[in-house]
């Protein structure tokens, strides 16, 4: 048993899976048969051995105020299997897990090892960093440079599609579009290669094909424009472009304290990386916080927190105009379910925060919102929408949302009956997330 005496659910611990092999694989040493020595204590750390192939059995800890994981297993997935287990086991019986027991040697050390890492990584940040400032200079002016002159040329391209009109488009195929996002790798802006490849991908996309062309063409226009006349914006708005194009994403210097309600974690992949979204909401602040995790060659992102928990904990924010990104800091104890929902309004209230978002970010996709009394509903289109329970507005369910499981689970969970949904409102629609009934306890998670 931790500090506050909670234990986590096994839905919240199988959220923090990578993917539904590890899910599996979990489930299965989530009972006491290869577990030993398993024990817990008041600051938080649940640590056992787990039989494995070999002779030596696997040494694993968690630190569920961090949340933080450790296993000597050769895995690349993050958490691993027998993290997953072992926290299955802590659970759901207290009594494989031995509460209130002395950590031993091995686990001592993992967590000296993490706070000699902190403390490093910390002090990196100050007067001992070596970095030539002005090489750094030199490196940033010329990206700068190279950038410039792909944001040109893609402003030619961009007029030439016009001049051309947007029905030629579908003759010419995709592979113009590809040349052209490659000559923006190579400018070193990825951002720009990005939307160069999704509107590559529009003409001969379905009906109405035409009107979604020149909307994303005007976007990155805007865009283009918008770089080649940064020294004209406001810092805020320069800074949310110069992440728009691929520059990195810079922190703020100053910490927000706050207890965070985990909402949502889902991961998304393009082949290469595997990009790890966490949606946090300050219960004091009333701040929103996205937080960002990445995987490369085959591993799993490695920033993990239980959907459906609180945690008091410092994020650092990144600047930009509209930005609700940030760094997660330091936990301060560990993580405790939270009683229901933050605070939410209507469709017509999602619709203008989405609105008011894009004042500050016109290349938003969506912004974090939550839904009070709606129902799931099918449209006359074989879509779903959600609907307000007393009034006439209702968002639709962004078509990627419509094949996943999700849905199904929030139909059923709602049986007619009005719920809350978290999730995020974009131009393409709503994706529900995560949801909470009056007639059922606890957060449902829909990733």
């Amino acid at each position: 048993m931790n500090q506050t005496g909670v234990r986590w659910t096994s839905d919240q611990v199988l959220a923090l899976a990578p993917d539904d092999t590890s899910r599996k694989a979990g489930t299965k040493l989530g009972a006491a048969g290869p577990w030993s020595d398993a024990g817990c204590d008041a600051a938080g750390a649940v640590w056992g051995l787990c039989k494995g192939s070999g002779s030596t059995p696997y040494r694993t800890v968690v630190d569920t105020a961090g949340p933080a994981y450790h296993c000597s297993c050769p895995s690349r997935k993050f958490p691993c299997k027998h993290a997953l287990g072992l926290l299955l086991l802590w659970a759901a019986d207290e009594a494989a897990v031995a509460p209130g027991a002395e950590a031993p040697d091995w686990v001592a050390s993992w967590r000296a090892g993490r706070e000699a890492r902190r403390a490093e990584n910390g002090g990196a940040k100050g007067p001992a960093k070596t970095a030539d400032p002005a090489a750094a200079r030199r490196r940033t002016e010329r990206r700068a440079a190279r950038i410039t002159a792909g944001a040109t040329e893609l402003e030619r391209r961009l007029t030439d599609l016009l001049r051309g009109g947007l029905a030629a488009a579908e003759q010419s195929g995709q592979g113009v579009w590809e040349e052209t996002a490659a000559r923006m790798v190579d400018a070193q802006a990825p951002g720009l290669a990005g939307r160069v490849r999704e509107l590559g991908a529009i003409p001969g996309s379905g009906p109405g094909w035409p009107v979604r062309l020149l909307e994303e063409s005007a976007l990155l226009h805007l865009l283009d424009t918008a770089w080649l006349g940064l020294d004209r914006l406001p810092e805020p708005l320069a800074t949310t472009v110069r992440t728009r194009v691929g520059l990195p994403s810079p922190a703020g210097d100053a910490p927000v304290r706050d207890h965070w309600l985990v909402l949502a974690q889902y991961d998304t992949s393009d082949g290469k990386l595997v990009t790890r979204r966490i949606r946090l909401y300050g219960r004091e602040s009333g701040r929103s916080a996205l937080l960002l995790s990445f995987g490369a060659g085959g591993r799993a992102p490695e920033l993990a927190l239980p959907v459906g928990m609180v945690i008091e904990a410092e994020i650092v924010p990144h600047r930009g105009a509209g930005q609700s990104r940030a760094d997660w800091g330091q936990g301060f104890g560990p993580p405790v379910p939270f009683e229901g929902p933050p605070p939410g309004g209507p469709v017509m209230a999602a619709i203008e925060a989405y609105g008011a978002a894009l004042t500050s970010d016109p290349w938003l996709e969506s912004c974090p919102v939550t839904l009070s009394e709606v129902v799931p509903v099918p449209d006359a289109a074989g879509g779903w929408q959600l609907a307000d329970a007393d009034g006439d507005s209702a968002l639709p369910v962004t078509p990627p949302a419509l094949g996943r499981p999700g849905l199904w689970k929030l139909a059923a969970l709602s049986g007619g009956e009005p719920l809350t949904v978290f999730g995020e409102c974009g131009h393409r629609g709503f994706r529900p997330l995560t949801a909470w009934s009056p007639r059922r306890p606890g957060t449902v998670p829909l990733t």
